[in-house]
C-alpha cells in the first residue's frame, strides 16, 4: 500500500493507479502528458498516501505542489481522498463579500471600488473562479480598457484596486498568487501641462460673478486657503473657525487614515477673511456646516458648475479646476514661507508638493529678470574711490584730468612706500644688517 504506479493508454493517455487505507483500488487519469510530468505527480500522491496512513505532516514540497495545482487536478486527488476540496472561490460573490465588508472605505473610494468590480466581472464573467485567472488574463483586461479609451491612469488606479482585491484573496488562502502582479498600477504624476496658475486677477473675475456668497467662499477657500474640495471644503464647520486666534482647524476626510492626518490648521488669511465674514453674518443661527449649499456624498462633484462660473468671467476654463486652485495657492505661499510651514499648512508632504503642486509662473521670469536688470546697472556704476585729495578734485572722477591726477596720487603713494616705509610679510619685520 502506498506505491502507485503509472499506466500509459493505448492513446497516449497516463494514468496513475494505487490503493488507499481502505484497500481499494483509486485511479486518478492526468491525461496526455509525457513520463516525467507523470513521475512528478506519482511521487507527490505516495507522499500524500503517506503521510496519510501515519499521520505525519505532509512535506513542505509536496504542501507547496498541491496549493498550485489546477483546480481540475485538486478534483482529481479530493474524489479519490488524498486533499480537501479546492476552495471554489468565483470572482463575483468573492468580489462582492470583500468590498462589503470593507466598512474601513469613504464613500467615493468605495465608489472606486465598485467600479472596478463591475469592469472584472464585465470582462471575466460573474462565476469565473479565482485561480483560473492567469497573468495572460489580467493582461487581456488591461488591454480591454485601452481599448475602450480610458486613460493611462484610470486604467492604473483600476488595477492597483484590483491587486488589492486579489491580495486579499490570497490571504484567504483562495489564491496562490496574484495575475495582477506586473501591471502597471503606479499613478503617473500629470505633467506642467496640466498646471493653471491663477492668477489673483483671474481670481477676482471669478469671484466677481459668483453666484452667492457660498459660491465665492468655496472658491475662496480653494484659492486663498488651499482646501481640497469637495471633501475639506464641505466639511468645515463654524465650530472649527477661530477667530480670537484666526485660525481655522481644517478636518481632512483623504488623510484621517494617517497619524495625525485628520486635521490640520492654517491660519485665516487675509485673503480669505472677508468671504468667511460674510458667509458667516447671512448664516442662520445655529447653522453646524459652513457650506450648507452641498452635502458631500459619493457622487459629489462641484467641478463643472466652477466651469460654468469660470466661462461667465470671461475666462477660459482650466483643467482639474480645484486642484490647481490648491496648487497655486501652494506656489504663491513657497514664495513667502518655508516649504515644511508651507505643506503643513496645504496638508501634503515636500516631495508631493515638488512633483505635483509647486511650478514656475510668469512672474518668476519677470522677477528674475527685474533683479537681473538692476544688477547690471549696479555693475555698470562705477566703483567708489578712496578719497585722497580734496573735494573739488574728487568730483568727476570719470575725466581724462581727474585719471592723470589719480596715477600721480598712485605713484606719489608708491615712492612713499619704498622710501619710507618697510614692507611686512608673514615673517615678523627685523633690522636690516
Amino acid at each position: 500500500r502506498g506505491m502507485a504506479s503509472i499506466t500509459r493508454q493505448p492513446d497516449g493517455r497516463r494514468m496513475i493507479q494505487f490503493t488507499d487505507a481502505d484497500g481499494n483500488r483509486q485511479t486518478i487519469r492526468l491525461g496526455k502528458v509525457n513520463q516525467r510530468q507523470a513521475e512528478v505527480v506519482k511521487g507527490h500522491i505516495e507522499a500524500l498516501q503517506a503521510a496519510k496512513l501515519t499521520g505525519h505532516p505532509v512535506a513542505d514540497g509536496t504542501s507547496r505542489w498541491v496549493a498550485q495545482l489546477s483546480i481540475e487536478l485538486a478534483d482529481k486527488l479530493a474524489k479519490v481522498g488524498l486533499v480537501d476540496a479546492p476552495n471554489r472561490a468565483e470572482l463575483g460573490p468573492f468580489l462582492e463579500k470583500y468590498i462589503a465588508g470593507r466598512t474601513d472605505l469613504k464613500p467615493g473610494t468605495r465608489q472606486v471600488y465598485r467600479q472596478v468590480q463591475r469592469s472584472l466581472v464585465g470582462f471575466f464573467g460573474d462565476d469565473k473562479p479565482l485561480r483560473q485567472i492567469t497573468p495572460g488574463d489580467a493582461l487581456d483586461w488591461r488591454l480591454h480598457q485601452i481599448d475602450q479609451e480610458l486613460s493611462e491612469n484610470t486604467i492604473r488606479k483600476r488595477t492597483s484596486t484590483a491587486k488589492v482585491c486579489f491580495k486579499a484573496a490570497i490571504s484567504h488562502r483562495l489564491l496562490d498568487e496574484n495575475p495582477f502582479t506586473d501591471l502597471p498600477a503606479t499613478v503617473r504624476p500629470r505633467g506642467n501641462d496640466t498646471r493653471h496658475f491663477v492668477t489673483h486677477e483671474e481670481a477676482a473675475a471669478v469671484l466677481e460673478v459668483c453666484p452667492d456668497a457660498q459660491w465665492r467662499l468655496i472658491f475662496a477657500l480653494c484659492r486663498y486657503g488651499g482646501l481640497r474640495c469637495p471633501s475639506e471644503v464641505l466639511s468645515l464647520k463654524w465650530e472649527h473657525i477661530n477667530w480670537d486666534t484666526e485660525r481655522i482647524t481644517v478636518p481632512s476626510p483623504k488623510t484621517e487614515h494617517l497619524q495625525d492626518g485628520e486635521s490640520r490648521s492654517i491660519p485665516i488669511f487675509p485673503e480669505l477673511r472677508p468671504y468667511l465674514e460674510e458667509t458667516f453674518e447671512l448664516a442662520e443661527p445655529g447653522t453646524e456646516f459652513v457650506i450648507t449649499r452641498y452635502e458631500l456624498k459619493a457622487n459629489t462633484n462641484l467641478g463643472p458648475q466652477l466651469k460654468r462660473i469660470v466661462r461667465r468671467a470671461g475666462l477660459e476654463p482650466w483643467s482639474n479646476p480645484f486642484r490647481n486652485l490648491r496648487s497655486t495657492r501652494e506656489t504663491e505661499l513657497a514664495l513667502e514661507h518655508p516649504l515644511h510651514i508651507v505643506c503643513e499648512w496645504i496638508g501634503n508632504t515636500p516631495s508631493v508638493a515638488m512633483s505635483n503642486y509647486l511650478r514656475v509662473t510668469d512672474a518668476d521670469y519677470q522677477r528674475a529678470l527685474t533683479k537681473d536688470s538692476a544688477l547690471q546697472k549696479a555693475l555698470q556704476q562705477p566703483a567708489v574711490l578712496p578719497r585722497t585729495g580734496s573735494q573739488p578734485e574728487m568730483a568727476n572722477p570719470g575725466k581724462p584730468a581727474d585719471c592723470k591726477a589719480l596715477r600721480e596720487s598712485a605713484a606719489r603713494g608708491e615712492r612713499a612706500v619704498s622710501g619710507s616705509v618697510v614692507p611686512t610679510g608673514f615673517e615678523p619685520v627685523t633690522s636690516r644688517m
